[in-house]
């Protein structure tokens, strides 16, 4: 069984859109891997990106200290490349050049969604949507992977995560064509990246990572539950779902392997990856890959 803590120390990671989510997911276990983790996101004790919802980017950086790594938030709009433009310099000079993890997290156009609205069909679905998916989502980590560049380059060496979905239209179950869309598209773009970063030979891997259905803050919202309990195992539904937590395990085994790079291009399931490297959710369970 795989063990996390001080897997990472020495390493220096970003992790985008880490208020709450999946995001803050990775940044915790990364913390107690003992990465030092730069958060970033919209959120912060002052101006907090959304009300209805808990989660900033202090709020996660402190733990990610408590949890024996080292925390520092940033606020970062990704959707403006400047603001990523300062951010990358900012790593770069605090850590003398160093970074060695990218977890390109941070997205757009979830807000406002109920399970009805979201299986909408696209005639339905209001294109803010599709750009806030685009804009926030896909465009926001190819600008955060170009920033990266700067920085992994002239190490050689460094490893980006684009978390996308695993769609399967295998089934008959309505889905939602911006969404399914987008998330497709980051697994095409992650393979793209990977040839330009082979055929440079750069010794720099990127990897599209595809979580389950999670319980963030929004869903257990939904269901009336909250992250820190078991109440989820009495609710039928749920009982597929993952914690945060499982994605930042995934993450923190992807960036402790040494012979990573042979998974460059591909994507990989979070479900797979624990069966790999033999690790359990937080809850003990080892959850299958989810299928949209």
């Amino acid at each position: 069984m795989a063990t996390f803590r001080n897997m990472l120390e020495g390493t220096v990671a970003l992790v985008t859109g880490a208020s709450r989510g999946a995001g803050k997911g990775i940044a915790l276990v990364l913390g107690e891997a003992g990465a030092t983790v730069y958060v970033t996101g919209r959120s912060t004790r002052t101006h907090p990106s959304r009300t209805d919802l808990p989660g900033t980017i202090e709020e996660t950086a402190n733990e990610v200290t408590r949890r024996g790594g080292v925390g520092i938030p940033v606020r970062c709009d990704h959707t403006i490349d400047e603001e990523v433009a300062l951010l990358y310099e900012r790593i770069h000079d605090e850590q003398n050049g160093r970074l060695d993890l990218v977890v390109n997290n941070a997205w757009g156009g979830y807000e406002n969604y109920d399970d009805a609205d979201f299986l909408a069909p696209f005639w339905e679905q209001p294109m803010i949507r599709w750009e806030k998916m685009f804009h926030a989502g896909l465009r926001a980590q190819m600008v955060s992977s170009r920033y990266a560049m700067k920085i992994l380059l002239p190490r050689r060496k460094g490893l980006i995560i684009n978390t996308g979905v695993n769609v399967d239209y295998g089934s008959n179950n309505p889905v939602n064509v911006f969404y399914d869309t987008v998330k497709r598209a980051v697994v095409n773009m992650t393979q793209g990246m990977a040839l330009n970063l082979s055929a440079q030979h750069t010794g720099i891997s990127v990897i599209a990572l595809a979580p389950g259905w999670m319980r963030t803050e929004d869903v257990c919202r939904h269901f009336g539950i909250t992250q820190e309990d078991n109440s989820y195992l009495q609710i039928e539904e749920l009982l597929p779902t993952e914690s945060v937590f499982y994605i930042g395990r995934a993450v923190a085994a992807l960036t402790a392997d040494p012979h990573v790079s042979k998974k460059s291009g591909k994507l990989v399931e979070v479900g797979q990856v624990a069966s790999e490297y033999d690790f359990t959710d937080i809850d003990g369970r080892r959850i299958p890959p989810f299928r949209v």
